[in-house]
């Protein structure tokens, strides 16, 4: 669909489409305007609802047209560079593409740029986690080759470079970003359905599962599982799959050089649960790299996101005890279920990354206190019946907020729910409504199966609200018996 753009970009007339609050409109724009674009940065939300990313673009030579496309800015455009959320049957960008003006996204200029191989992280859950992982685990890179690396991975990289999704892009670094490094970038089914249109793919790719989310983008599961598989497709690539999946482990014939990650799962070469030890498995033979238990994090799910990051780290080129050490001082991923405080016996937990029903799922089975669950949001077009089914054997009331909320009812109502009910205004009456809702030794969980955009800039910060709000709930009470200090922390089991 798209034309591609030409790397010269000194003097070109370049039109941002969606700044966003994520950070890559914002390295975008920035990388675009110190390269010697004449940038223009367009955005249907208001300069107040973007002023955090306006205020990041401060003194750089960019003009904003914001609240709004107006057609007239792409008289004098030679490219558009558009948001991976932009649909591709945007009105405003088919007027462009009917133009003939080039189109580009933040990714896609980034890998045709970048001189260093990359590693992409992908999957309907875990993707953020097991990125963040992988940085963990290659901070301390340099020394003795513990295993011999298998074909086709990393050539003992100087320095790791960690960006995409997980809220840090890297095109502003790419002056930095020398040939013998090594990136690795969290990236979005969106936006690897826009690097096969210019038939570009990672050097090795990591998916660590599927199932049902962006339906509402991608219209059917196989559409869906298509764009993943992107990962997986570079030439001579190294692929990792997860062998317990039962739709992600049966692509282990998609890249050139595969391995897989597995819990339960015999696994060739890769990485494996043996003996209660996350381990690398090279020829069947198992090598230890910590007990599962020496992880922060909790759940059985991030014990299989260790497996999938210590297989990365590997072919990174990490040593044995940098994987160690990382994974053991990873304390987690602020909203991936963080217990942020307890007050009254009462535990607030922010989980507000869980953006379909499945994360929620995974974070009822992690957890073993009876629940106070917040949902609802953004309806992505997934299904809630198994969600529903869930919920009164682990909860003791539920409260709904946002646009899906009458959807997530009617799922709870057919799935014969025995708990209370409740629905909110807004977020700060959810707070107030599961306080009054909890009893000593529950907890307050934010989940909310649902994306963020309905009622919030992103999910970060419906997270951040969450943590004000319960704050501010619960100040009156006099026993504070923990509360958030410095690093996030995570609930524990």
């Amino acid at each position: 669909m798209f034309t591609p753009a030409t790397p010269e970009l000194s003097g070109l007339r370049v039109l941002v489409m969606g700044l966003g609050l994520f950070g890559g409109g914002v390295g975008a724009a920035r990388f675009l305007a110190r390269a010697g674009a004449k940038v223009t940065v367009t955005d249907l939300k208001t300069a107040a609802q973007l002023d955090e990313s306006v205020r990041a673009l401060a003194g750089l030579p960019i003009e904003f047209r914001l609240g709004g496309h107006d057609e007239r800015d792409l008289d004098a455009c030679d490219l558009v560079l558009i948001s991976p959320a932009v649909p591709h049957d945007n009105p405003f960008l088919l007027q462009a593409v009917k133009r003939g003006i080039p189109v580009e996204t933040e990714l896609n200029l980034f890998v045709k740029l970048c001189r260093a191989p990359i590693l992409g992280i992908t999957g309907s859950n875990g993707k953020t986690t097991t990125t963040a992982l992988v940085e963990a685990a290659t901070r301390r890179m340099g020394g003795p080759t513990w295993l011999p690396l298998p074909p086709g991975c990393f050539d003992r990289p100087r320095n790791v470079w960690v960006g995409g999704n997980i809220g840090r892009s890297l095109l502003p670094h790419l002056p930095e970003i020398q040939p013998n490094d090594a990136v690795v970038l969290e990236i979005s089914s969106f936006q690897l359905e826009n690097l096969a249109a210019i038939g570009r793919f990672p050097a090795a790719g990591v998916v660590t599962n599927l199932q049902p989310n962006h339906l509402d983008r991608h219209g059917t599961m196989e559409a869906y599982g298509e764009a993943k598989k992107n990962a997986l497709r570079g030439p001579g690539s190294v692929g990792i799959v997860n062998g317990d999946c039962p739709v992600v482990g049966k692509w282990s014939s998609v890249p050139a050089n595969p391995l897989t990650f597995a819990r339960k799962a015999p696994v060739g070469r890769g990485a494996c649960l043996a003996g209660g030890w996350i381990s690398i498995a090279d020829g069947g033979d198992a090598h230890p790299l910590l007990p599962a238990g020496a992880l922060r994090i909790p759940g059985l799910f991030n014990v299989e996101n260790a497996l999938a990051a210590a297989c990365a780290a590997w072919v990174l080129g990490a040593t044995k005890d940098g994987i160690a050490e990382g994974f053991a001082a990873f304390r987690g991923v602020e909203h991936r279920l963080e217990s942020f405080g307890t007050w009254g016996g009462v535990t607030w937990i922010n989980d507000s990354i869980a953006t379909n029903p499945d994360s929620t799922l995974a974070a009822l089975r992690t957890l073993s206190q009876p629940l106070v669950l917040i949902l609802g949001g953004h309806d992505k077009g997934l299904p809630f019946e198994d969600l529903a089914r869930a919920v009164s054997p682990r909860c003791r009331s539920v409260v709904l907020l946002g646009a899906a909320s009458d959807k997530i009812a009617g799922a709870l109502e057919s799935a014969g729910c025995t708990v209370p009910v409740d629905r909110a205004r807004d977020l700060r009456d959810a707070v107030s409504l599961s306080a009054a809702r909890a009893q000593r030794g529950d907890a307050v969980l934010l989940s909310p199966a649902c994306a963020s955009f309905d009622m919030f800039r992103n999910f970060e910060d419906r997270g951040r609200l969450f943590k004000q709000f319960a704050k501010e709930a619960t100040a009156g009470r006099a026993e504070v018996e923990e509360m958030i200090a410095g690093a996030p922390r995570t609930a524990t089991a």
